[in-house]
C-alpha cells in the first residue's frame, strides 16, 4: 500500500451511522494495532499519509511523480517475500484490552450519546481479537446490516446529502463569476459581531471590526481575545496562531474604514430603523461591487435593501451564535439579490467552514421557524 505524500486516509462511515464495510473493522487492527484502529474507526478521523505510514497502514509515500515511483517501488519488491495477506495476520491483543474497550464504550456513550454506530464499531474491533478473519467478517457484516437498515443511519445519510444539496448554488447562480472577497467588514463587536469576525479571521481574511465607541470596541476585542485564549488553553490553538488571528482583526470606530472592504456584514441589534440607517451609510461608503449583508434573523431583507441604491448587492447572512463555532449559515436571497452575489457568498461560506443553506425572505427564515 502506497500513497502520494499529500493524501489523506480515513474510515469515515461512523459519521453516517455505519461501520466500515468490506472488512475495515477486521483488517485495520491487523495492520495498525487494536488501539490505533479503534481510535480511527470510532472517530472517523482523517489522518495524513505520514501518520498512516508511521502506523503501518502504508508501506511507502511518494512526492512528485508518485505513480512512476510507485511502479519502481513495486518492481524492486521480492514477490516471494513481499506478499503479506492481511487475513493471515493475527491481531495482537493489547495488555489492557478489557480496560481499553470499556473506556472506549464509556467515551462513546458520553461523546456520541444515543448513537448506535460507535458502539457497533467497538464491538467489531473487539471481535477481531478472537477467531479467524472470516468469523470477524461475518460478525461485521451482521452489524453493518443492522445499522444500514436502522433509522439512525437513514437519518444521518439523509442529512449528509441534504446539506450538500442545500449548499448548491441555485440554477441561475451556477457558473456565475465570483466577486473578489479578501477584506471583510463587520459592524458591531457584540457577541454575534465578534464571533463573525473570528470566523473570518480564522479562515485568513482581513477583518475591519467597527463599533460606535472606543469603550464598546475595546470590550468587544477583549472578548475575542479571551475566546482565543480559552481555545489555546484547551490545546486546540497555539499562542502564535492566536496572535496571527488577532492581528487580522482591525478595530475601528469609523464607518469610513469600511470603504476598502469587499464584504460588509451588519450585526447590530434587531431594530429595522437601526438597520435602515446602517445600510444607508454602508451604501454611501462601500466601493462599487462590494456585497452588503445583514445578519438579521427575522427582519424583511427586501425592506432593508430598498433603502440602498444597490439592492442587487444586498443579501442576508444569518449566522447562529456563537458564530465562530456554529456551522449553519443561512444565506437569505432578497428579491433583487444578484446571482453572482449568491454564488460568491456560498463560496465564502465554505471557505470559513460553514454549512450554507440558501433560503428566501420569510418570517424567521428556516432556522428560527
Amino acid at each position: 500500500r502506497v500513497a502520494e505524500s499529500k493524501a489523506a486516509v480515513a474510515l469515515p462511515e461512523v459519521k453516517l451511522g455505519l461501520l466500515p464495510g468490506g472488512g475495515g473493522t477486521q483488517r485495520l487492527p491487523r495492520l495498525v494495532g487494536v488501539e490505533t484502529a479503534l481510535d480511527w474507526i470510532v472517530s472517523g478521523k482523517t489522518v495524513s499519509a505520514a501518520r498512516a505510514l508511521e502506523a503501518g497502514l502504508l508501506d511507502a509515500i511518494f512526492e512528485g511523480d508518485w505513480l512512476a515511483q510507485a511502479i519502481a517501488f513495486a518492481a524492486q519488491l521480492d514477490r516471494a517475500t513481499a506478499l503479506r495477506p492481511t487475513g493471515a495476520r493475527r491481531v495482537t491483543p493489547p495488555a489492557d484490552a478489557a480496560v481499553l474497550f470499556r473506556t472506549a464504550r464509556e467515551m462513546a456513550r458520553k461523546t456520541a450519546r444515543g448513537l448506535d454506530a460507535p458502539l457497533q464499531c467497538i464491538a467489531c474491533v473487539e471481535q477481531s481479537l478472537g477467531g479467524s478473519l472470516q468469523e470477524g467478517l461475518a460478525f461485521e457484516r451482521q452489524r453493518f446490516v443492522e445499522l444500514v437498515n436502522g433509522t439512525q443511519s437513514k437519518a444521518m445519510r439523509h442529512l449528509f446529502f441534504g446539506e450538500r444539496e442545500a449548499a448548491k448554488p441555485p440554477p441561475d447562480a451556477q457558473g456565475a463569476a465570483l466577486r473578489p472577497v479578501q477584506r471583510v467588514g463587520v459592524i458591531g463587536a457584540g457577541t454575534m459581531g465578534g464571533g463573525i469576525a473570528m470566523a473570518f479571521a480564522n479562515a485568513g481574511y482581513a477583518v475591519t471590526l467597527v463599533e460606535v465607541s472606543e469603550v464598546a470596541l475595546t470590550r468587544g476585542v477583549e472578548t475575542i481575545r479571551r475566546n482565543y485564549a480559552a481555545t489555546v488553553s484547551k490545546g486546540k490553538l497555539d499562542e502564535a496562531q492566536m496572535q496571527s488571528r488577532l492581528a487580522r482583526i482591525h478595530g475601528s470606530t469609523s464607518m469610513q474604514d469600511l470603504g476598502g472592504t469587499d464584504l460588509i456584514i451588519e450585526a447590530a441589534f434587531e431594530d429595522i430603523a437601526v438597520k435602515h440607517d446602517l445600510f444607508r451609510q454602508m451604501d454611501a461608503i462601500a466601493r462599487p461591487g462590494a456585497i452588503l449583508a445583514t445578519n438579521t434573523s427575522r427582519l424583511d431583507i427586501n425592506d432593508i435593501a430598498a433603502v440602498t441604491r444597490r439592492p442587487k448587492d444586498v443579501v442576508g447572512l444569518h449566522f447562529f451564535s456563537p458564530a465562530n463555532v456554529m456551522k449553519l449559515l443561512e444565506i437569505v436571497r432578497a428579491r433583487a439579490t444578484a446571482s453572482d452575489v449568491i454564488a460568491t457568498v456560498l463560496d465564502v461560506a465554505k471557505r470559513i467552514g460553514k454549512v450554507p443553506a440558501v433560503v428566501g425572505v420569510c418570517d424567521g427564515f428556516v432556522g428560527n421557524r
